[in-house]
């Protein structure tokens, strides 16, 4: 299968960044990508570094006019689409939610953000209720998609999860920087750790792995702090954590990658952690904390 993923600046003009990534999908197909993974919350600035409540004028419904906008792409392109959007569920009912259309313009299914951060810039829990659609893969024409965002990346549970459900790779929307703040090196640090504990999800459940990063610079409103940089880096690994293809960490990039997911089985026949897992060992896992 030959994956895109597209790392894309983001502007306040709505309509140009759907314009952009547009273009970009197109070209994606035009290269033979099958699957296309858009970056979170790709139709607007990161509007999550301050609490406004004037930025809920920005949420949706699904289906809306976002996912007919990419359902139609995807009709027309015959590809799978993964795209972010801030759900408008009901009245004062919101989720950050990534939404998987398929090759005949179909929702194939949705993930709503289960984890949700709030740290200074990234103000999550002001706007997005916490999902409860659990951590289920999506069947699409193109396989079982374990779908999750941004810091649902961090959990090695909810991976696991997916996999245990059959997923057949784990893709991450992705809206992350730096603190301005932050040393070089601290920066290199949070960059590192980011890629590195998704490798590492890649490998304890030999599955590829792809996440799509947002990139470029994006000021806070409020005048608090000196925005985020957004540290791209978006990449595709390998069921045994390789890295198969990596973006820029500045630039806007469409990145293309081939995978196998056939080869999933045979790592896992080589490295049968499933197999060996202490299930009967693991029931203290749903706790806080074990005392």
């Amino acid at each position: 299968m030959r994956i895109a993923v597209i790392q894309q600046a983001c502007s306040a003009d709505a309509a140009a960044n759907r314009a952009k990534l547009t273009q970009s999908i197109r070209q994606a197909a035009a290269q033979g990508a099958q699957l296309v993974v858009l970056q979170e919350l790709h139709e607007s600035l990161y509007f999550c570094q301050t609490e406004d409540v004037d930025n809920f004028r920005l949420a949706e419904p699904v289906p809306g006019p976002s996912t007919d906008h990419y359902g139609r792409l995807a009709r027309e392109l015959g590809v799978v689409i993964v795209c972010s959007l801030f759900e408008r569920r009901a009245a004062g009912l919101y989720h950050n939610t990534a939404v998987v259309l398929d090759t005949d313009g179909s929702i194939a299914g949705t993930h709503r953000k289960m984890h949700i951060p709030d740290d200074p810039a990234y103000y999550e829990k002001f706007y997005f209720t916490p999902g409860d659609s659990d951590f289920r893969p999506i069947d699409t024409s193109v396989g079982r998609i374990g779908v999750m965002v941004c810091w649902d990346q961090w959990y090695p549970e909810g991976a696991r999860l997916m996999a245990l459900a059959g997923a057949d790779m784990l893709v991450y929307p992705t809206a992350i920087g730096y603190e301005s703040t932050d040393t070089p090196e601290e920066q290199a640090r949070q960059r590192e750790a980011w890629q590195t504990v998704q490798r590492g999800h890649a490998v304890a459940n030999g599955l590829y792995v792809v996440a799509a990063n947002r990139v470029g610079h994006e000021d806070d409103p409020s005048g608090q702090t000196r925005g985020i940089s957004f540290w791209g880096t978006s990449f595709v690994a390998g069921p045994q954590g390789e890295l198969i293809a990596v973006a820029s960490q500045t630039g806007e990039q469409t990145l293309i990658a081939d995978i196998d997911t056939a080869r999933s089985e045979h790592v896992r026949r080589w490295w049968p952690f499933l197999r060996d897992r202490r299930i009967d060992a693991y029931h203290d896992i749903t706790l806080r904390y074990r005392d």
